[in-house]
C-alpha cells in the first residue's frame, strides 16, 4: 500500500506541476496576495490627519471647547464643514475622517451621558483610533462633571470653569506604530487562504477529471484501491498547502519584512489546521459535483462568497453587525479571529475553543463527504 501510495503522489505531484500555469496558481497568486495587502497598507504614513468637522450644536461653549481640543491635537488638521461636504470631501479622500457634532450635544455632557458625536471614515480604525481614543478621554472628563453635578446648572458651570482653567501637563514619547504591518499581514493572510481554498479543490477535483477521461478506471483495475487513490490525493493537497504557507510566510518575514507581530511558529500550526478544514470542504464539493465542471462552479459559488463574508477581501470591520455574525459560521473567520487575537497579545493556549471550531469544520465536511461518497452511485468508486 505505501509503495502504491508513493507512486500515485509522484504521480500527481508530476501531473500537476508539469505545466507553468500550475506553478503560478499553486506557488505565485499567494505572493501576489502579499503584494497587494503592500500596495493596500504600505502607502499610509505618519503625516497630518484631515478630519473635517461638522458643528450643529451651535455656539454652546462646550462644544466649541471640544472643536478646539480636536484642533489642538498633534498632527491634526480640522476643516469646519457642513454634512454634504463632509461627506463628498470624504469620498474624494480630501479628508481622512469627520466628526459630527449634533444637536443636543453639549446638553448630554452636562447631563452626564455623552451623545449625538459622530466619527466617521471610509479607510476603517486605522485612522480614527486616534482621535476617537484623546476625544473619548476629554468627553469622558467633562461628563464626569455632568454626573457630579446631577442637573445642578451652577455647579456644572462652576465645576466645569475650574476645569478648563487647569493646566495638565503631558508628556509625550514616539513609539514605533505597527498598525500598518499588522493590517498588511491581516489582509495577506485573508488572500492565503482564500488561494488555499481554491487550490485545494482543483487539486481534488483531479479525482473527477480522471473518472471523466477515464484515468481512475484504469488505476482500479490494478492492485492500487479507491481508498489509497483519494488518501494519496489528500497528501498531494496537505504538501502543496503547506509548501503555500512556509513559502508565504518566509517572503512576508524574509523578504518584504513585514512583522506580523505574531511569531511565524505559531502561524504555521494555525494554518494547517485550516488547511485540514479546506481539504474537507474541497472533498465535499467534489462528493457533490457530477462533473469537474460542476465542482468549478460549486467552488465559486461557495468560496468566493464565503472569504467576502468572513473579511478575507477587506476588513470585516466596515461590514454591518447582522452581516458579520454570519461569518461566525464560516471557518476563514475562526482564522482571522485567531490571527487578530495573537496580534493583540492573546495567548497561544488561549485560542483553544477556535482550534475546536476549525478541527470540528474539518471533521463535520470530511463525515458529510464520506457519507455522500458511500450513497451517491456515481461516486461510490471513490472510497
Amino acid at each position: 500500500m505505501l509503495k502504491d501510495m508513493n507512486w500515485l503522489i509522484r504521480k500527481t505531484l508530476n501531473n500537476t506541476f508539469r505545466s507553468k500555469k500550475s506553478w503560478l496558481v499553486y506557488i505565485g497568486l499567494p505572493i501576489v496576495g502579499v503584494l497587494i495587502s503592500m500596495l493596500l497598507y504600505g502607502n499610509t504614513n505618519g503625516g497630518v490627519l484631515r478630519v473635517g468637522i461638522v458643528n450643529m450644536d451651535g455656539d454652546q461653549a462646550i462644544t466649541q471647547d471640544a472643536i478646539r481640543f480636536v484642533e489642538g491635537l498633534s498632527k491634526v488638521e480640522i476643516t469646519l464643514t457642513d454634512e454634504k461636504t463632509l461627506n463628498n470631501d470624504i469620498a474624494a479622500s480630501k479628508l481622512d475622517s469627520g466628526l459630527l457634532f449634533e444637536q443636543g450635544f453639549a446638553a448630554s455632557l452636562r447631563e452626564g451621558k455623552p451623545e449625538h458625536l459622530n466619527l466617521v471614515s471610509v479607510k476603517g480604525a486605522q485612522v480614527t483610533v486616534y482621535v476617537k481614543s484623546l476625544l473619548q478621554s476629554y468627553i469622558g472628563n467633562v461628563a464626569a462633571i455632568g454626573q457630579t453635578a446631577q442637573g445642578d446648572q451652577a455647579a456644572f458651570d462652576a465645576l466645569y470653569s475650574e476645569y478648563r482653567q487647569h493646566n495638565f501637563k503631558l508628556t509625550a514619547e514616539s513609539v514605533k506604530d505597527t498598525s500598518n504591518m499588522k493590517a498588511m499581514t491581516y489582509q495577506a493572510i485573508g488572500f492565503l487562504i482564500t488561494f488555499m481554498m481554491f487550490s485545494s479543490v482543483n487539486l481534488t477535483e483531479l479525482i473527477l477529471k480522471e473518472k471523466e477521461n477515464r484515468t481512475f478506471l484504469r488505476l482500479l483495475s490494478s492492485p492500487v484501491s479507491a481508498r489509497t487513490y483519494v488518501l494519496s490525493n489528500v497528501i498531494v493537497n496537505i504538501l502543496i498547502l503547506l509548501i503555500q504557507i512556509v513559502l508565504t510566510l518566509f517572503m512576508m518575514k524574509t523578504v518584504f519584512k513585514i512583522d506580523s507581530g505574531i511569531p511565524y511558529g505559531q502561524m504555521i500550526p494555525i494554518l494547517l489546521l485550516f488547511a485540514l478544514a479546506a481539504i474537507g470542504l474541497s472533498l465535499l464539493i467534489v462528493a457533490f459535483a457530477k462533473s469537474s465542471s460542476g465542482a468549478g462552479a460549486l467552488q465559486n459559488l461557495i468560496i468566493t462568497p464565503t472569504c467576502l463574508l468572513s473579511g478575507c477581501y477587506f476588513p470585516a470591520e466596515i461590514m454591518p453587525d447582522s452581516i458579520r455574525k454570519i461569518s461566525n459560521f464560516l471557518p476563514q473567520h475562526w482564522l482571522l479571529d485567531s490571527v487578530d487575537k495573537l496580534q493583540s497579545g492573546t495567548a497561544f493556549g488561549n485560542l483553544s475553543l477556535n482550534f475546536a471550531i476549525l478541527f470540528a469544520f474539518a471533521a463535520a465536511f470530511a463525515l458529510v463527504a464520506i457519507y455522500r461518497f458511500g450513497r451517491n452511485n456515481d461516486t461510490r468508486l471513490f472510497v
